[in-house]
C-alpha cells in the first residue's frame, strides 16, 4: 500500500505541471479571444487579434511548456545560480556579475523602439498571468518538486523585460567569435616559437574552398559587386596588422584560463564542449534551380546537445494581418523571448550561421590599486559591489573593477592574468617573464600590477531585438536588410529568400575597426596604440543579392575573399562543410532541378573531408595493417551510424592527432580535431620528416609521417577491439558516437535517480565533427556527441505548407510528457515533420485547441 501511496503520489506532482492545451483558459488582460492550435507535437500556433494579445498568448504558452527553463536562464543571465542552488554555483555567479549581461540589458531596454519594449511588456505580462494562475512547485514544474528538497524556500519572481533580453547577451557570449581561438595562440606560445604556433593556425584555403560572397569590394563607402580581385586590403591574410610577436608564459597558468572560461554558463550548450570548429549550416537556391520555379532554403544551426532543445518552435498569426497588426510568422523561439527568431513569414524566409568575427579583445593593464595607467597618467577605475544571495548561507559581496577597456577579469577567470604570450615579458618590454602571481590574480612587476580587462562588443547597449521583431515583419530584401542593421551580437551571416523568387545575404554586426594589430594576441591596455577607434559600416559589410551562382552558401566559412579591404577576422572555419554544400548543389542541378528533398538529404551527408586526402596515406603506409586494407580500401568517405570504415578511420585520426602533437602541447592546447587540423595535418603529409612528426619524448630515434600513420592505425585496432569487438567488420561508428540527451540543471546532479527523471538517451548517430551532418567531438576525449545541429528547416517558398522542420527534442519542458523527446528519434534519423503556415493547413493538422480568453 506505501509503494501504491508513493508512486501515486510521485505520478500526481509529475503530471500535475502538464499544461492544459485545449478547451478553454482566461488570460487576464486579453481584449479578445485567443486561439492556441497545436499539432501532434504539441507545437503551437497562436492567433489573435492584436500584437498585445498575441505577445502576452506566446508568454503564456512558453511558460505552459518551458518555466523552470525560462527561470533558470534568467537566473544564468543575471548571475543568480546561487539562490536556488548555493555555493556550488557561486564562481559562476561571480563570473557572469563581473561580465554584467543583465546590467548591459538593462541598460538596452530604453534605447529600443517603442514597439519592441511593448512587445517585451506585454509578453511578460502573459508569463506573469501564467505564474499567478500556476502557484506553487507542484504546479510549475518537476524540477522545483527536486528543488524544493534541498531549496524549499525559493519563490521565483514575476517576470521583466530585463530578463528576456539578458538572454542576448548570453547568446552573444556562446557565439563570441575567436576568444577561445586567441587563448589558444597563447597557449601554444607558452611553450612554442611563435612561428611554429601559425603553423597551427594556417590560412584560410581560398584555392580550394570559396567564400559566402565570391565578388564584391567597398567602393565609396559601399560594398558592392565587384570582380575578384578588385583592389583592396588583405582580410584573408593571417598577418594583416599583426600585434609584436609575443614571447612565452606559464603553460600551466594559460591552461587554467582556458578550462575557467570553459565553466562559464553555456545557454546555448557549448561551454561543456570543444568549441572549436563550432558553426552551422545555411544555404539558399534561387528558383532557377528549383522544381518549383521559387527558392528553397534550408538552416540547421549547431549548438550543444540538451533537453529541452534550446529552441522551441510556434508560429505567430495575426487573425486578420495589418499595419496595425503585421505578424503572420513561423518558426524557432526561445523560450523567454518574444517573437520568432529563425524561420518564415508569408513572404520572406532567413536563416542563421555564426560570422564569428573577431569582436572580443583581451587588454593587458598596468595597475595600482583601483587605478590604471593610460598612457602617462593614472585614471582611477570604475567599481561597483555586487551582492550575491547564497541558498543557505549569508550573501556574498564582489566588487567589480573596470578600465576604459572593460572589467577586470583576472580576478575571476582563474588567474587571467598570466593568459597571454610572456605576459609581463611583453608588456615590460624586457622584464623577466612570469612576474609574481599576487592577491585577485594580478601578477607584480616594475612596482604596479598587471591585470586583464574584457573588450567585448556585447557589453555595449544595443538594439538586437528591435532587428528579431523587424524580421518577424520584413516584406522584401530592404526590410530585411533594415532589420539585419540592428543585429549588433551576436553577428550572424544572414540568409534570404522570398516568395517573389529573390535570394541573398546580409552580414550584419558591431565589428570593431582597431588602430593597430588585429586582435590576435592580447594588447598593451596602457599604450593607446591598440584602441578600437569605430566599427565597421553597415553598409561596408558584405550582402549579396540574386548572385550569378544562384544560390548562396555559408557555413562559417569565409565571409568574403581577400579584396575585401575591411577586416573581419582570420579565424575563420575552414570551409570543408561550406565546400561540400556547394559541391552536393552543383552535383544536384547538373541533374536537374532541386528539390526540397535533396536540400533535406544535403543536410545528413556525412562525408570526412579529410578522408580522401589521408586514406591514400594510410593504405601506402599501412600496406600491411589488415583493418586498413579490410575497412579503408573503397571506402566512399562517409560516416553513417552503421558505417565500420568510419568507425576505424576518426579512431585512427583521433590516435594520430595525439601522437603527432600531444608530445609538443600543453594541456588545454591539445588538438580536439576539426577543420583546422586539416588544413594542419594536410602539409604535413607532403613533408614526411616535419619535426612535427617526431615524438620529442622518445630520445634515441626520430619518427618519421609513415612511423606515426602505422602507429595511430594500430592504437586505432586496438581500442575498437577492447570496444566493440574482434571483428572490424561489426564495427559501427554510432556505436562509439553516442548523444546523451542531459538536462541543463539536474541531468548532471550526480544522482542516478535525480538524472533518471530528466535526461534521455543514448542515440546512436553518424556525420562528424566537419561533416555536413555536423555531429561534433572531441579527439582529447572521446567520441561522444558534443554538439549537433539543434534543429533542421527546410523552407519552400512555392508553398510555405511544404516546409519541413524538426527539433533535437521536443516542445515540452516537462519530463515525461508525450513532447518531452518525441522528436528526438525523428532528428537522429534525418527526418522531419510539417511546417504550416496557413491556417487552413494548420486546422488540418490540429491535434489540441485551446481558446484564452479575457
Amino acid at each position: 500500500m506505501l509503494a501504491l501511496v508513493l508512486a501515486g503520489a510521485g505520478l500526481w506532482t509529475v503530471r500535475r505541471s502538464f499544461p492544459q492545451v485545449d478547451g478553454e483558459l482566461p488570460l487576464p488582460g486579453l481584449s479578445a479571444r485567443v486561439t492556441v492550435v497545436r499539432d501532434a507535437h504539441g507545437i503551437p500556433q497562436i492567433y489573435a487579434s492584436t500584437p498585445r494579445d498575441l505577445f502576452m498568448a506566446q508568454g503564456y504558452v512558453h511558460a505552459q511548456d518551458r518555466f523552470w527553463e525560462m527561470d533558470f536562464r534568467r537566473k544564468t543571465t543575471a548571475g543568480r545560480l546561487s539562490e536556488l542552488f548555493g555555493t556550488s554555483t557561486l564562481e559562476v555567479d561571480k563570473v557572469v556579475r563581473t561580465l554584467g549581461w543583465r546590467r548591459t540589458a538593462e541598460r538596452e531596454l530604453p534605447l529600443l523602439d517603442p514597439r519592441t519594449r511593448q512587445a517585451l511588456a506585454d509578453y511578460a505580462d502573459g508569463v506573469n498571468a501564467w505564474m499567478r494562475a500556476n502557484d506553487g512547485f507542484a504546479a510549475r514544474s518537476l524540477e522545483y518538486a527536486v528543488l524544493k528538497l534541498t531549496n524549499g524556500s525559493y519563490t521565483p519572481e514575476p517576470w521583466s523585460p530585463a530578463d528576456s533580453l539578458a538572454w542576448l547577451k548570453a547568446m552573444a557570449w556562446d557565439l563570441r567569435s575567436n576568444m577561445d581561438d586567441e587563448l589558444e595562440r597563447a597557449l601554444d606560445a607558452s611553450v612554442l616559437p611563435v612561428e611554429r604556433v601559425d603553423q597551427l593556425f594556417p590560412g584560410y584555403p581560398f584555392d580550394r574552398h570559396q567564400p559566402i560572397v565570391t565578388t564584391g569590394a567597398v567602393h565609396d563607402g559601399r560594398f558592392t559587386t565587384t570582380p575578384a580581385g578588385a583592389p583592396g586590403g588583405k582580410a584573408g591574410s593571417r598577418a594583416a596588422g599583426r600585434s609584436a610577436k609575443p614571447v612565452s608564459a606559464p603553460a600551466r597558468v594559460l591552461a587554467d584560463v582556458a578550462r575557467t572560461l570553459r565553466a562559464v554558463p553555456s545557454p546555448l550548450g557549448t561551454g561543456g564542449a570543444d568549441r572549436a570548429g563550432i558553426g552551422s549550416n545555411s544555404w539558399v537556391v534561387g528558383g532557377a534551380h528549383t522544381g518549383t520555379g521559387k527558392p528553397l532554403l534550408a538552416n540547421d544551426p549547431h549548438l550543444g546537445p540538451r533537453i529541452p532543445s534550446i529552441w522551441y518552435q510556434a508560429g505567430l498569426h495575426c487573425r486578420v494581418k495589418s499595419a496595425a497588426c503585421p505578424y503572420d510568422v513561423v518558426g524557432y523561439t526561445f523560450s523567454g523571448m518574444p517573437g520568432v527568431v529563425i524561420g518564415h513569414n508569408d513572404r520572406v524566409a532567413w536563416g542563421f550561421t555564426n560570422l564569428g568575427p573577431d569582436v572580443t579583445d583581451l587588454y593587458l593593464e598596468r595597475t595600482k590599486g583601483d587605478t590604471y595607467q593610460a598612457g602617462d597618467s593614472w585614471r582611477p577605475m570604475e567599481t561597483r559591489t555586487e551582492e550575491i544571495k547564497v541558498a543557505g548561507r549569508p550573501a556574498e559581496r564582489l566588487t567589480v573593477r573596470s578600465t576604459r577597456h572593460g572589467p577586470i577579469i583576472s580576478g575571476v577567470l582563474g588567474g587571467a592574468t598570466n593568459a597571454l604570450p610572456g605576459a609581463a615579458a611583453r608588456a615590460e618590454e624586457g622584464a623577466p617573464a612570469g612576474g609574481r602571481p599576487g592577491k585577485d590574480g594580478r601578477l607584480a612587476s616594475a612596482g604596479h600590477d598587471l591585470e586583464i580587462a574584457l573588450r567585448w562588443t556585447a557589453l555595449d547597449p544595443g538594439r538586437t531585438a528591435d532587428a528579431l521583431l523587424l524580421l518577424d515583419t520584413a516584406t522584401d530584401f530592404a526590410h530585411f536588410r533594415t532589420a539585419a542593421s540592428f543585429f549588433e551580437a551576436p553577428a550572424q551571416n544572414m540568409i534570404y529568400a522570398d516568395v517573389d523568387g529573390n535570394i541573398g545575404y546580409q552580414a550584419p554586426g558591431r565589428i570593431p575597426v582597431r588602430e593597430a594589430g588585429d586582435g590576435r594576441w592580447p594588447a598593451r591596455g596602457w599604450t593607446g596604440e591598440e584602441e578600437w577607434k569605430g566599427f565597421i559600416p553597415f553598409e561596408e559589410l558584405p550582402m549579396a543579392y540574386n548572385p550569378p551562382e544562384g544560390f548562396i552558401a555559408t557555413a562559417n566559412n569565409a565571409a568574403t575573399g581577400p579584396s575585401y579591404s575591411r577586416f573581419l577576422t582570420s579565424d575563420w572555419s575552414y570551409g570543408y562543410r561550406s565546400q561540400r554544400i556547394i559541391e552536393r548543389i552543383r552535383r544536384a542541378t547538373a541533374k536537374g532541378k532541386i528539390t526540397s528533398a535533396a536540400m533535406a538529404d544535403i543536410q545528413m551527408d556525412s562525408a570526412n573531408g579529410l578522408a580522401p586526402v589521408l586514406v591514400p596515406h594510410l593504405l601506402r603506409a599501412g600496406a600491411k595493417v589488415p583493418e586498413a586494407r579490410e575497412l579503408l580500401a573503397g571506402w566512399d568517405f562517409s560516416q553513417g551510424r552503421d558505417s565500420a570504415p568510419a568507425a576505424y578511420f576518426n579512431a585512427v585520426w583521433r590516435h594520430l592527432l595525439q601522437r603527432t602533437f600531444d608530445d609538443d602541447l600543453p594541456e588545454g592546447g591539445r588538438p580536439g580535431g576539426g577543420d583546422r587540423w586539416y588544413e594542419v595535418v594536410r602539409p604535413l603529409l607532403d613533408r614526411p620528416g616535419d619535426p612535427w612528426w617526431d615524438d620529442v619524448r622518445t630520445k634515441d630515434r626520430t619518427e618519421t609521417r609513415d612511423d606515426m600513420l602505422v602507429a595511430a592505425m594500430g592504437d586505432a585496432a586496438g581500442e575498437l577491439r577492447a570496444k566493440l569487438g574482434d571483428s572490424p567488420r561489426d564495427w559501427r561508428w554510432g556505436d562509439l558516437h553516442t548523444l546523451e540527451l542531459t538536462n541543463e540543471t539536474f541531468g548532471t546532479s550526480g544522482i542516478g535517480p535525480v538524472e533518471w527523471l530528466f535526461n534521455r538517451g543514448p542515440l546512436r548517430l553518424g556525420g562528424g565533427k566537419d561533416a555536413v551532418d555536423a555531429t561534433g567531438w572531441n579527439a582529447t576525449t572521446g567520441y561522444q556527441v558534443d554538439w549537433v545541429p539543434s534543429m533542421r528547416m527546410v523552407v519552400d517558398l512555392a508553398d510555405l505548407d511544404r516546409s519541413r522542420w524538426s527539433n533535437l527534442t521536443g516542445a515540452s519542458g516537462h519530463a515525461f510528457h508525450r513532447d518531452y523527446d518525441d522528436q528526438a528519434e525523428l532528428w537522429a534519423d534525418g527526418a522531419t515533420t510539417p511546417m504550416r503556415q496557413t491556417e487552413r493547413a494548420v486546422r488540418a493538422d490540429a491535434a489540441d485547441t485551446l481558446t484564452l480568453t479575457p
